[in-house]
């Protein structure tokens, strides 16, 4: 990418080409969901997420925040002039022949390009209501967008939606404290680290210790709740339409869990599952119906 957006992907790569490319390469959980869905659904999930890693690599990739602030001003112009007809970046060109289908607004859009704004102008958040804040925006409102392309019928569903993909950003900065902090930020609320006893200093230096381990058992205990709220949330009738959803529910609550095995060492480490088993936690969800 060059300037303050424009793609540099060869002359010779369609933007179907470019955002398969660009959601396979991340390597993320929700590639394997995808991989099980209809032709014009998995289209349209997989240029949408591909939206979500460019507007996410604007943030974690631009070392100076006012070269990432133009960026992501480009990209609210952007999805704008896309929604206007006028699409540039093969993201959004891949993108916009399906979002009257799927019923995806330019506001959801926006909103995802707000929330990696606050990862410019905020590292800490004062209590867990804050950080929910910001979890909706990166978080909550794509679970909803993504229900709609996995075929959503229950407006109750959104409800849903929107708890599992809180339940993921909390599982991901769980997952994360440690890279997190050597970019100075800390998205584990201040208040929560003052119950715990646990100084910012010693996140930022990565110092583990047995007040840090209760903490993080804290946190992890909030985002098992969630992903039960979210389940419960689900209606019977739309049980089938968001096995993709439920798929990455499976993938990052055995990402959870296999963190809480190895005690936390999130500060130092990076804890993931192979490719291999996020397939068959992927396959297990789609053909047996089951966790």
């Amino acid at each position: 990418m060059d300037g303050l957006g424009v793609s540099d992907n060869p002359i010779d790569m369609t933007p179907q080409d470019y955002v398969q490319q660009k959601a396979s390469a991340s390597g993320s959980s929700f590639y394997y969901a995808f991989l099980f869905l209809p032709p014009q659904r998995r289209a349209a999930i997989t240029a949408f997420y591909a939206f979500c890693r460019e507007i996410d690599d604007v943030v974690d990739e631009v070392s100076d925040p006012g070269v990432a602030a133009s960026k992501l001003g480009w990209w609210h112009n952007e999805v704008h002039q896309a929604f206007a007809g006028q699409p540039s970046h093969p993201v959004m060109q891949a993108l916009m022949p399906l979002v009257a289908t799927f019923g995806i607004e330019e506001a959801s859009l926006q909103s995802v390009i707000e929330g990696c704004e606050m990862d410019l102008t905020q590292t800490r958040y004062l209590d867990y209501p804050n950080l929910t804040r910001y979890c909706h925006l990166v978080a909550g409102v794509v679970g909803e967008v993504s229900a709609k392309i996995f075929g959503q019928t229950d407006p109750a569903t959104t409800a849903y939606a929107h708890t599992l993909g809180q339940a993921f950003q909390l599982t991901n900065i769980i997952r994360d404290v440690g890279e997190d902090a050597l970019r100075g930020r800390i998205y584990l609320p201040v208040s929560e680290l003052q119950q715990f006893d646990v100084k910012a200093h010693e996140v930022l230096n990565r110092v583990d210790c047995e007040r840090f381990q209760a903490l993080m058992q804290f946190q992890a205990s909030r985002a098992h709740a969630l992903y039960d709220e979210a389940l419960a949330l689900l209606p019977a009738t739309d049980w089938t339409t968001q096995k993709p959803g439920l798929m990455m529910a499976s993938i990052y609550r055995t990402l959870l869990r296999e963190i809480e095995a190895q005690k936390f060492p999130v500060l130092t480490q990076r804890v993931a599952l192979t490719p291999l088993r996020k397939l068959w936690l992927a396959w297990k969800m789609q053909a047996l119906g089951r966790f």
